[in-house]
């Protein structure tokens, strides 16, 4: 085999084992906990059906790239959970040494490519980046306001705490915004959230 091709197809066959880290947050349908591969996936599909309430400009195929490669450091650092705050204290040096081991699977040229994309996800300095995060913040919202609680369920959690996580879709997604509070409410109202 060529030696490009085995590379691309060796970062393949490791990608895959996104398939195996399990989140926090419940499917809908409350079956069962969701991976990271299924997560990746649906911010593409996020992406493409709300991107009109995105900044105008935007390279939707490079947000695109972004959430599709975001979480593939989650194969050697796991998955944290946004609001474990000890476990976030060494979250950025075990994603590095994982962004460095997965890319430098692929040949040179992709290699940088792809790390690229998802150093710009972690820096948040360009509008795709910010996009991006902004609804990697969403999708877990929308499953958890569908799911009775989903992931904030058996937590402490309080309303600053969800609006803090959420903020970048203020930004990014401003007429997404209303429904983001008007979520957070309604799970404050059912006691699942605390108010502050």
């Amino acid at each position: 085999m060529h030696e490009r091709l085995a590379q691309q197809i060796a970062f393949l066959v490791e990608a895959d084992k996104l398939k195996s880290v399990i989140r926090r947050t419940p499917l809908v349908d409350v079956s069962r906990l969701e991976n990271s591969a299924e997560h990746s996936w649906h911010l593409v599909l996020v992406i493409m059906v709300l991107r009109e309430y995105g900044p105008p400009g935007v390279d939707w195929m490079r947000v695109m790239e972004m959430v599709a490669v975001h979480d593939l450091v989650e194969i050697d650092a796991g998955d944290v959970s946004a609001y474990d705050v000890d476990a976030l204290v060494a979250k950025t040096v075990r994603e590095q040494a994982a962004a460095d081991r997965i890319f430098g699977l692929l040949p040179d040229d992709q290699q940088e490519r792809l790390r690229q994309l998802w150093d710009e996800f972690e820096a948040l300095a360009t509008p795709e980046a910010r996009f991006a995060n902004a609804v990697d913040r969403l999708q877990p919202l929308i499953q958890n306001a569908h799911s009775g609680g989903g992931s904030w369920c058996g937590q402490t959690l309080v309303r600053t705490q969800i609006l803090r996580r959420m903020a970048p879709i203020e930004t990014s997604l401003p007429d997404v915004w209303p429904h983001v509070l008007d979520v957070v409410e309604s799970f404050c109202a059912a006691g699942v959230l605390r108010r502050d």
